[in-house]
């Protein structure tokens, strides 16, 4: 990670940070700070990618062939459970014949019928979106794959519709927002099976070997100055997260982490990718939250990717407008994908993004598995 633009105390309290910082290597203090064991969820991901591929095995996907390749595959679900649908997406790549859709709503579009694949994803199996999202994917004849807690309303409906049913292990796992890597890891053994994507047992082990790798550094015994986790995290302290993509790929991370930084830290953030945010965003740099040390300054993230590192064109933009955003006092991070396997790219990042969430909110002195207000607007609303 690389970082450009004024010093992080400059733009926020020096004594605030000191005591933030101190609090997060402070062992007994970060414990007590999460006790919804935030920290351990995120450590829980590469058990959760092996855990997959069992229950995958487990469960009876035979039917799935490259003989029957489906005209679309419609992935529903929200939060985890969406960002598992863009991860579908762009592991299966922009090449393939099958149109990959993620679908954030409550109800089906209207083109997709007998001859489409809808994956209703719910960690839970009680997400009303996604249960009426599987409800009229099973009344219009559609293939329906459903991905979820054992004996939940999803797992039901699976059942009534005769339709395979891929059931995500609850025992490491409290909160949704931390099971993204067992709802994903269904999706693409059926997408292998389908013949739409290439990764191999092989991979999946080399993913979660490598989710093992982040947490190691990102533990909690280790000092912020070589945790990256905790670096990541204290640069955004007191700041507002502008958090880029360079590419399809790194645009899911960049959404993910947006979405990780509001539920883990309560933090604001908005994400995008480029190019298309030098039309939009880009005018943020010349707003009040940049120039003369703002109470919430931006603070630019762009996350690139290995692929992409030949393209000069995509990269040039990276570079310049890193200089744009230094010279109007908005201080910049970048984070780097590696690896060949698209899967391996993103798993890595979006580790390492999650546990700078997490210290993010511990750092603010806020519970990062706290979620009153999402539990309260149902309870307001039904």
């Amino acid at each position: 990670m690389s970082e450009d633009g004024p010093d992080q105390g400059d733009l926020w309290d020096g004594a605030e940070f000191a005591l933030a910082a101190d609090r997060l290597d402070t062992p007994d203090v970060v414990e007590a700070a999460d006790p919804a064991e935030m920290l351990r969820q995120v450590a829980s991901s590469a058990a959760q990618v092996r855990t997959a591929v069992r229950a995958c095995a487990e469960t009876d996907l035979s039917a799935f062939t490259p003989d029957a390749r489906p005209r679309a595959i419609v992935v529903a679900g929200m939060g985890s459970s969406g960002t598992a649908g863009d991860i579908l997406g762009v592991v299966c790549g922009a090449g393939v014949a099958v149109q990959v859709l993620t679908l954030r709503a409550g109800r089906l579009p209207g083109w997709v019928g007998a001859a489409d694949l809808v994956f209703a994803v719910s960690s839970s199996g009680t997400t009303h979106e996604t249960l009426a999202v599987a409800r009229e994917a099973a009344r219009r004849g559609c293939r329906l794959v459903g991905v979820g807690a054992e004996a939940s309303p999803l797992h039901r409906i699976a059942e009534q519709a005769r339709a395979p049913f891929v059931k995500v292990d609850q025992a490491g796992t409290v909160l949704p927002r931390q099971t993204l890597w067992a709802l994903t890891v269904p999706l693409l053994v059926v997408a292998e099976r389908l013949g739409i994507a290439q990764i191999g047992a092989e991979v999946y082990e080399q993913t979660a070997g490598r989710l093992e790798e982040v947490s190691h550094q990102c533990r909690p015994a280790s000092e912020s100055f070589v945790n990256p986790g905790k670096s990541l995290g204290l640069d955004l302290m007191g700041g507002l997260p502008m958090i880029w993509g360079t590419s399809p790929l790194t645009a899911v991370v960049a959404t993910r982490f947006a979405s990780q930084l509001n539920e883990n830290a309560k933090c604001p953030a908005i994400a995008g990718i480029l190019p298309e945010v030098k039309y939009n965003q880009l005018g943020t740099f010349d707003g009040p939250f940049a120039g003369e040390i703002p109470q919430f300054p931006l603070r630019l993230v762009i996350i690139t990717d290995v692929e992409l590192r030949e393209r000069v064109t995509t990269q040039d933009i990276a570079t310049t407008i890193g200089e744009l955003a230094s010279q109007r006092g908005i201080s910049v991070s970048e984070l780097a994908t590696e690896g060949e396997h698209p899967l391996l790219r993103l798993a890595a990042v979006v580790q390492l993004t999650d546990y700078a969430s997490v210290y993010l909110g511990i750092a603010s002195g806020i519970d990062p598995g706290q979620a009153d207000v999402i539990r309260d607007l149902p309870a307001r609303i039904e």
